[in-house]
């Protein structure tokens, strides 16, 4: 919500009718979800059992010096490897030895799978165990798949973080669980707001160390800060924590209502929630109205990519006045995504799933103004005239909670602002 239009009243999509669609999918590699957890989890190392193709997305992906000595590596098959002449296991076990004799400051170690056929063939779940028996207490080493054969880019994060909850301890505490990754500084601002409302104690998956882990138990409750952990949502269910749905926090009214769900558990009196939020607020209204004037009254486009669909075409609509014409999610989870399918204006097709040529050709009917997508999309639909947004840079950009709410309504303006220039200077010209 800005000062420039009241927001559009919200009959809710949470019962519209979902296309489900099964066919050909344009998807990013999961293993891409390293690029931001090996940031965040500081004593951890990330081992990528790939081949040399997963070896190139990481270096390029992350933008790494050749000089610089990250946290994620991986432990490339070999031509012997693929032809059987050597034990893979062994050859793994070997690598480890390798690497945590020469890094002693790592303390986790997550074995990453990928796609190729021979490393889909290793059991790496059993090869965690051994590893962990191997060099426990000092290093834990879990396991988990960032193959994006089934899956799209930013379940790798869902899939680290839901390997993680087993080996929590049990803990009877009453505690706030805030779970997903988010730069340290939002992350900053997020607890300080909490403290502010005297909420706690506010505990964070992932933690920056395992030093700062915290036990779950019947009186956890959680609170999700990003849309595609519904593997991990499942797991926190199972070991007994409690999930306190809400809209997710993108901008003014996403980061209040999300606030709000966890002050009316902790019994959070209205004036002083009205107190810790009224100055942020103000400030997030004044951002979004300043940088979403080029979105009022224009459409928006979402193919499935990153999970974050849903709640941005909620910021979207309700907050900088676009119109929805298809919403598309690769999983639509009800628990989680149902809070901002309750907000967002009755119109837009939900769709789950992707048949990508069909919808493509539901996209070039539409001639949206904004069409977000991957990459892989991006610049043919730039070439045929539609202005596009890279679906992953919603994604490496911090955009959650009010100090943010500009810069994400930036991300979507810049595309239509450009485009208005570059028609004014052909106009010119000719």
């Amino acid at each position: 919500m800005n000062d420039q239009f009241t927001p559009p009243p919200a009959p809710g999509c949470r019962n519209a009718p979902i296309l489900k669609q099964r066919g050909q999918r344009e998807v990013f590699c999961g293993l891409t979800g390293i690029i931001w957890l090996h940031r965040k989890i500081q004593d951890a190392f990330f081992l990528v059992v790939g081949s040399r193709t997963c070896a190139h997305l990481l270096q390029s992906a992350a933008g790494v010096m050749i000089f610089a000595e990250p946290r994620f590596g991986t432990a490339i098959l070999e031509e012997s490897d693929l032809a059987g002449l050597n034990d893979a296991h062994a050859e793994l076990d070997k690598t480890v030895a390798q690497l945590l004799a020469r890094r002693p400051d790592i303390r986790q170690l997550f074995l990453v799978g990928s796609c190729p056929s021979e490393v889909i063939k290793l059991d790496l779940s059993r090869a965690a165990e051994r590893l962990t028996q191997q060099f426990a207490p000092a290093v834990r080493v879990l396991e988990y798949s960032g193959s994006g054969i089934e899956t799209t880019f930013t379940q790798g994060e869902d899939a680290c973080l839901a390997a993680m909850v087993p080996v929590l301890p049990a803990s009877d505490a009453r505690e706030l669980l805030v779970v997903g990754a988010l730069p340290d500084v939002v992350e900053d601002q997020m607890l300080s707001l909490l403290d502010g409302l005297g909420v706690g104690p506010v505990r964070v998956l992932p933690a920056r160390s395992i030093e700062a882990e915290v036990g779950i138990g019947s009186n956890t409750v959680f609170a999700l800060t990003q849309p595609f952990l519904g593997e991990t949502h499942a797991a926190l269910e199972r070991r007994g924590a409690r999930h306190l749905a809400a809209p997710f926090p993108f901008g003014d009214e996403g980061t209040t209502a999300w606030l709000k769900t966890i002050a009316d558990e902790f019994g959070v009196s209205a004036e002083q929630f009205a107190d810790v939020t009224e100055a942020p607020r103000r400030r997030a209204r004044a951002a979004i109205a300043q940088a979403a004037a080029p979105l009022n009254d224009k459409s928006v486009f979402f193919f499935p990519d990153s999970q974050l669909e849903v709640p941005l075409a909620r910021f979207l609509t309700r907050e900088c006045g676009m119109r929805a014409v298809e919403v598309g999610m690769p999983y639509i989870h009800d628990a989680i995504h149902g809070p901002d399918l309750d907000l967002l204006p009755e119109g837009p097709q939900i769709s789950e799933g992707q048949d990508v040529d069909l919808q493509l050709d539901r996209c070039r009917d539409a001639r949206p103004d904004l069409t977000v997508c991957g990459l892989g999309l991006a610049n043919p639909l730039e070439a045929e005239g539609l202005s596009t947004k890279w679906a992953i840079e919603l994604v490496f950009t911090p955009v959650h909670f009010y100090e943010q709410a500009g810069d994400l309504a930036s991300l979507f303006a810049r595309p239509l602002r450009r485009k208005a220039i570059l028609s004014h200077e052909g106009e010119a010209a000719e």
